[in-house]
């Protein structure tokens, strides 16, 4: 572990909990002496598996073994829940067509294709894309990060596909937790412009 500074968007807080195990903090918000690891899956692991984290707190503190695994659930619980609000505030689209409508007007912050999503459809959407960026309008990245059911049942139907997050304050925060999940797993949006995106270097903090 280091002492460096990182973004606080690319970083994980965890506490010791009362019975000195180590506890996610995703909210940044419960009590005590936190440690700060870089954001991602592998990092995650490789704290857990070479006892950084009793470096970090200083104390005997007990990893659970599959913590990336539980860091993961609890981010992905989270960006579903807030893609449900957002869905609530009517900043959510649903559906191949009107996912493309939403891309080519500017409105679609992201978009989402559920794991069974067919080549044609991810290629259809994916030209809108391409075409809005070519007449001067965002470039819009599209995520695979859920199923065809998580989707679903956060967005209170069936047989969703294809969604597009939209422009506004439940859509931005729904947007900002699905860009943390993507990041957290190692995988790159497909953008529009270059399919890639950077990665950020390791850092570690103490609190």
């Amino acid at each position: 572990m280091t002492r460096q500074a990182g973004d606080a968007e690319t970083l994980l807080r965890f506490v010791a909990g009362p019975d000195m195990s180590v506890v996610p903090d995703l909210k940044r918000k419960l009590p005590g002496r936190g440690c700060w690891v870089t954001a991602d899956r592998v990092h995650i692991d490789q704290a857990a598996k070479k006892n950084l984290f009793r470096r970090a707190f200083k104390a005997d503190v007990t990893v659970a073994p599959d913590l990336g695994a539980l860091v993961d659930s609890l981010m992905a619980k989270s960006a579903l829940g807030s893609l449900g609000l957002a869905r609530k505030a009517g900043r959510v689209a649903l559906g191949a067509a009107k996912v493309d409508s939403a891309v080519r007007s500017g409105e679609a912050l992201l978009v989402l294709h559920a794991h069974e999503a067919s080549d044609d459809g991810v290629r259809k959407i994916a030209q809108a894309r391409r075409a809005t960026v070519h007449l001067g309008g965002p470039s819009i990245d599209a995520h695979k990060l859920f199923s065809e059911a998580e989707m679903g049942l956060a967005l209170g139907g069936t047989n969703v596909i294809h969604a597009a997050v939209l422009a506004g304050d439940a859509g931005q925060a729904a947007a900002k937790r699905m860009v943390a999940l993507e990041r957290f797993r190692g995988g790159f949006p497909d953008s529009p412009l270059t399919g890639a995106v950077a990665e950020g270097g390791a850092a570690e903090d103490t609190e």
